[in-house]
């Protein structure tokens, strides 16, 4: 028997008679997909200091870069530890001789011709120290990324970045000293010892990346 089903009224019709009945409807739920929370992870906690748009332009500069380097067929250890061998001398050439030990010199010494020397020498290292940490900061990069690691995971590139922020007001408060008072020197003084703690922890963390890679 074929039937007609009437779901407004509730009747079922059939050839050759009617029915009435009640109609019973079970209703089934319907399953609802839940929503998919889409995030976007950008490889470090630390990274609303940068916007996604920052972090990719950055890369996108150093890539073609890293991948011109990786044409050369330079060695591997060369790649994997010339930034960290490069920067080491730095930071204990310029950094802990001409920025801290001179730096110093200049404060405590009281030989006249030591200071001079001192003061003649002291922002020539200090200014070269910024110089080639901040090339050493792409050239740590670019061997991240030819070695197929992300560039801003480790806090070894934050450390990085701040110390080289603070070299940047460092560099600024020279221009405070003519105001004839102490505190500007003093600052500068204590706050270059801070920025060489920094550089220190920095080239530890540097060193654990390193092994771990």
């Amino acid at each position: 028997m074929q039937l007609q089903h009437s779901v407004a009224s509730g009747v079922v019709i059939g050839r050759g008679r009617s029915l009435v009945a009640s109609v019973k409807c079970v209703a089934r739920p319907q399953l609802k997909t839940p929503a998919v929370r889409r995030e976007v992870k950008l490889m470090s906690s630390a990274v609303p200091l940068f916007s996604i748009a920052a972090v990719d332009a950055i890369y996108q500069v150093l890539k073609p870069q890293a991948d011109y380097f990786a044409t050369l067929d330079l060695p591997e250890p060369l790649v994997h530890w010339g930034h960290p061998g490069n920067m080491a001398v730095v930071l204990f050439a310029m950094g802990g001789y001409g920025a801290a030990y001179l730096g110093w010199q200049i404060r405590t010494s009281t030989d006249g011709e030591v200071v001079a020397k001192a003061k003649d020498m002291h922002p020539k290292l200090a200014a070269g120290m910024f110089f080639f940490f901040s090339l050493g900061a792409m050239g740590g990069m670019m061997s991240l990324i030819m070695q197929g690691k992300p560039i801003f995971e480790s806090p070894h590139v934050w450390t990085g970045l701040a110390g080289l922020g603070l070299l940047g007001v460092q560099s600024l408060l020279p221009l405070a000293f003519a105001s004839g008072t102490g505190e500007a020197r003093t600052a500068h003084a204590y706050l270059g010892s801070a920025i060489m703690a920094l550089f220190l922890a920095h080239a530890a963390l540097g060193l654990q990346l390193g092994l771990s890679i």
